[in-house]
Order: C-alpha cells, then sequence, then structure tokens
C-alpha cells in the first residue's frame, strides 16, 4: 500500500462511524445514555410523514421511538429521537435518491459517448454503472467524502484493483478496492450508505454492491464523479 499512500490519503468507511463516549470519574457510575426526548423539532412533520406517522408536528412518545429507531439504523448521533436538520437531511437524500429510479442519467450530466462507465453522483450520492446510453447496474446509494475530505469530481481511470485491501493510513479493511484517484477508491464498508458524515474520500458501497462493480469493471475503464455533497 506504499505506493497508493504516496498518491493520496486512503479513504476510510468506517471513520464515519460515531461511537458514543462513555467517561468513568473515580467512584462515580457510568454516564447513562441519552433517554429519548420529548421535544418537537424544527423537521418534526417531514420526518413523521417520511416515516409514516400521523403529520401533526407534535412529537409524541411513540414518533420518538420510530425516529430514534431510524437514527440508530443510520449511526445519527445523537440518537435521542429528535427531528433535526441531520434526520431530515437523510431522509430528504433517501427520497431524491429514490426519484432516480432507473433513469440516473436523465440529465445526461455522466457522458454516455465512453461506453463502460461508472458514474457517481455526489449531490444525490448514487452511483451506477452504464454502457452509453444503457444502464448496466444501479443506481445504488455511495457515501462519499466528508467535509474535508471530499471525493474529488471529475472524469477518472481505475488504474489499480485489490480485492482484500486495507488502509496503511487508517488500517481499516478496504474489500473489493477499486481506485481511481489518488487513495479514493470504490470499496466496500460494513456501514449503514446513510451513516453522517461520510468517508475520507472513497466511495463507500455496501458487499453486495462492491461485489457487482468488482464483477462489472476493470483496470482503464472509466469513472465520472461530479455534484457536490450535501455538507461539503
Amino acid at each position: 500500500m506504499g505506493q497508493i499512500s504516496r498518491r493520496g490519503a486512503v479513504a476510510a468507511g468506517l471513520a464515519g462511524l460515531v461511537v458514543p463516549l462513555v467517561v468513568s470519574v473515580a467512584g462515580a457510575a457510568p454516564a447513562q445514555a441519552a433517554s429519548c426526548t420529548s421535544g418537537t423539532g424544527p423537521y418534526q412533520k417531514q420526518v413523521e410523514k417520511f416515516l409514516g406517522r400521523t403529520a401533526d408536528g407534535k412529537q409524541s412518545t411513540a414518533d420518538c421511538t420510530a425516529i430514534r429507531a431510524f437514527q440508530t439504523k443510520h449511526g445519527i448521533t445523537p440518537n435521542i429521537g429528535y427531528a433535526g436538520p441531520v434526520t431530515w437531511g437523510v431522509m430528504d437524500l433517501m427520497n431524491k435518491q429514490k426519484a432516480a429510479g432507473k433513469t440516473p442519467n436523465a440529465a445526461g450530466k455522466c457522458p454516455t459517448n465512453k461506453g463502460r462507465i461508472a458514474c457517481v453522483d455526489l449531490t444525490r450520492q448514487l452511483s451506477w454503472i452504464q454502457d452509453g446510453k444503457k444502464l448496466v447496474y444501479g443506481p445504488v446509494p455511495v457515501r462519499t467524502g466528508r467535509d474535508g475530505y471530499e471525493t474529488r469530481t471529475g472524469l477518472k481511470k481505475i488504474y489499480w484493483r485489490h480485492k482484500d485491501h486495507v488502509s496503511s493510513i487508517y488500517d481499516v479493511p478496504m474489500p473489493y478496492s477499486q481506485f481511481f484517484d489518488g487513495g479514493q477508491a470504490f470499496h466496500s464498508v460494513g456501514v449503514s450508505m446513510w451513516n453522517p458524515p461520510g468517508s475520507h474520500g472513497c466511495v463507500n458501497m455496501t458487499k453486495t454492491t462492491a461485489v457487482k462493480y468488482w464483477s462489472l469493471l476493470k483496470n482503464g475503464d472509466d469513472v465520472y464523479v461530479y455534484g457536490r455533497k450535501p455538507g461539503t
């Protein structure tokens, strides 16, 4: 991995996972996890509607439980059931991803004159593989670089593939790595695709997606990254 280290920072998919820290003071009991909040958040109605609940804009115990379960599933902290901007931002992104349907390149932003190409839309956090105008696979949700570690935009090519790669910088597994720009690569991670704030630059995928990309792409294939990730 020395060669990759010199070319750029390798993204660590697990770095976006925020783990609550429990601090013990001598003789004191460990801090307890935060309880479910009774506060009504600024995006209460939108979050309730997304979760299929009565969108009355008023927090209830059942609302909080449902919101908290969503937050816990996707690694959103603090997971106290508050309908705040981060939680709604994730839900809004999911809505936009769903709206892409089977025509993710309807706006024609990913080149259709390159043959087989992997497209990455940072704005919608979506990726797919197309051949000309034909959709080959996807679109699928992905997790790209956080603020300060943005996935770089532009036309690139896959130049190195390593199925069992481990980051020499962050010492974390990067299975099915396909490098396309310095240390930035497609690879699988074990966290939600909507886990904030994002990677250190790589395009994170589920294992199912990463395996499929591994089977469909090869060295020399084009990759096109465009848009801007929300929050960067």
